[in-house]
């Protein structure tokens, strides 16, 4: 009996070994399938986003033609186009005290800068941010903003100290950064078009917003006049220009992107005023709604377009800025999830929620050199609520975030070349060595190293020799210091000075 009990738990023993072995063999071989899911999917994914050489070339071009027909007339191009009304760039020689005032966002901030000429620059400058509470946001009315504007204004002003010299018998001037769409009508008057990011005040849309500002700051009792009404790319191209001369365009690479470069007046069409001095003017050409057949869109960057708050607006800005690529990571990870298990046998709730992955997660990812991509699990753990991601999943993630993250870098690279066909700077020409530069703002640019480094490659690829007389350069806060520059270059004491 003893013999026959230990020959049936052998066989039992035998028995569960062997299913055991089968399940997980039969587990290894759904993994390996999943896996080759997996790795369909992003290849595929790869294959939609390239972005070989002759591709960029053709939205270079795409966006020369779109500049073109955007200058030609309004309307003319999915490009405004619109006319900055800046006809003097700062030059280094300007001199005195000018204040600026930044509103774009949940924050404003105000500025005052004394400029020493060309020997002492920017001598000194001081800043303060002032948060603007909800209520006055959204659902008050345009005199309940502006006089909490001016007020901030005028206890800034109050504090200037003997630092800050205002010539006797001079007015306070100031640059007016306003980030949200307008209808420029001068240097200093423009017409809110709509609110954007969170302002919701219906009584100031369609009015002057350097008006209902000045007579904000009458009632608050403070005497400066608006001398220069800008956006921050605008104002980014100012200040790129102080510091050097060979600025030509100016490009804001963060949450959002935009495009501003230096055109002669007269290859403007729709221009009908008076030629300026200078024979230049700025134009901004908010190029984030550029589109072209040859921009390599995917079903994830069509689904996201068609659930976000402007759906058929903003196409290129949705393919390279800092708002989006975080975003398109996200549902490229969630289709892994879904259709493949790329986390396993389930899928993390996590992933479902819109904009939880951000871009500074996705560099910080992008940027981890561990041997076993430590940061990439931490970040996956943190935000995802991924426990354990093993080396295989992590590093399918790092190729995601490279597929997007270049084909961003060298769409906005294209772009940059298309700016530079339409004003012949794109080819090297007999006796011709001199340097054109862009001056960039923006924390996409500033903080993603391999975006960064994309960019400035591409850029060598696109135009070949050519490239050695291009330089793409770091140029901080255009919105703040920029708007005091052009406060300074359009003053009403310039030509005083100049007579």
């Amino acid at each position: 009996m003893g013999k026959l009990v230990v020959g049936v738990s052998v066989v039992c023993t035998a028995a569960v070994v062997c299913g055991v072995a089968v399940l997980l063999m039969k587990r290894r071989m759904k993994n390996s399938g999943e896996w080759g899911k997996v790795e369909a999917l992003l290849k595929d994914f790869e294959e939609k986003c390239a972005t070989p050489v002759g591709k960029l070339k053709q939205v270079a071009d795409a966006m020369t033609v779109e500049m073109h027909a955007g200058l030609a007339s309004e309307g003319g191009s999915k490009l405004k186009m619109l006319i900055s009304y800046v006809d003097n760039l700062p030059t280094g020689d300007e001199e005195g005290l000018f204040y600026a005032l930044d509103l774009g966002g949940t924050n404003f901030r105000v500025m005052r800068v004394q400029l020493g000429g060309k020997e002492k620059r920017i001598v000194k400058h001081e800043v303060k941010e002032v948060s603007i509470p909800q209520n006055v946001m959204a659902g008050s009315s345009s005199e309940v903003l502006f006089d909490f504007i001016a007020t901030a204004l005028a206890e800034f002003v109050a504090t200037e100290g003997d630092d800050f010299h205002l010539p006797p018998g001079r007015q306070r001037e100031l640059g007016f950064t306003f980030s949200f769409p307008v209808k420029q009508l001068s240097i200093a008057s423009g017409t809110l078009i709509k609110w954007t990011k969170g302002f919701s005040i219906e009584d100031v849309v369609g009015q002057d917003v350097v008006g209902e500002l000045a007579k904000a700051m009458e009632r608050a009792g403070l005497d400066v006049r608006v001398a220069a009404l800008v956006n921050d790319t605008v104002g980014t191209l100012a200040g790129g220009r102080y510091n050097n001369p060979d600025v030509i365009a100016a490009l804001i690479l963060g949450t959002g992107t935009n495009a501003a470069y230096v055109e002669r007046a007269h290859a403007i069409p729709k221009w009908h005023g008076l030629l300026p001095k200078s024979g230049e003017m700025v134009i901004n050409l908010e190029w984030g709604n550029f589109r072209s057949s040859h921009l390599p869109v995917t079903e994830y960057d069509q689904n996201l377009d068609v659930e976000s708050l402007n759906p058929g607006e903003q196409i290129y800005e949705k393919m390279i800025s800092g708002m989006y690529l975080g975003e398109i990571l996200r549902r490229v990870l969630c289709r892994m999830a879904e259709e493949a298990s790329l986390f396993g046998d389930y899928v993390p709730s996590k992933l479902k929620i819109p904009f939880i992955l951000r871009t500074p997660d996705m560099a910080a990812m992008h940027h981890d050199e561990s041997a076993d991509l430590k940061v990439v699990g931490n970040k996956l753990k943190d935000i995802l609520e991924v426990p354990n991601s093993t080396l295989k999943m992590r590093k399918i993630v790092v190729e995601l975030c490279d597929i997007i993250t270049s084909r961003g870098a060298r769409l906005s690279a294209a772009g940059i070349v298309g700016i530079l066909k339409k004003l012949g700077k794109d080819t090297l020409k007999d006796g011709e060595n001199q340097r054109s530069v862009i001056a960039v703002d923006g924390a996409l640019f500033e903080r993603y190293t391999k975006f960064r480094n994309c960019l400035e490659e591409t850029m060598k690829e696109l135009l070949g020799d050519a490239a050695d007389s291009i330089v793409i350069e770091l140029s901080n806060d255009g919105s703040g210091v920029g708007a005091a520059l052009l406060a300074a270059s359009h003053s009403q004491y310039t030509d005083l000075e100049e007579s």
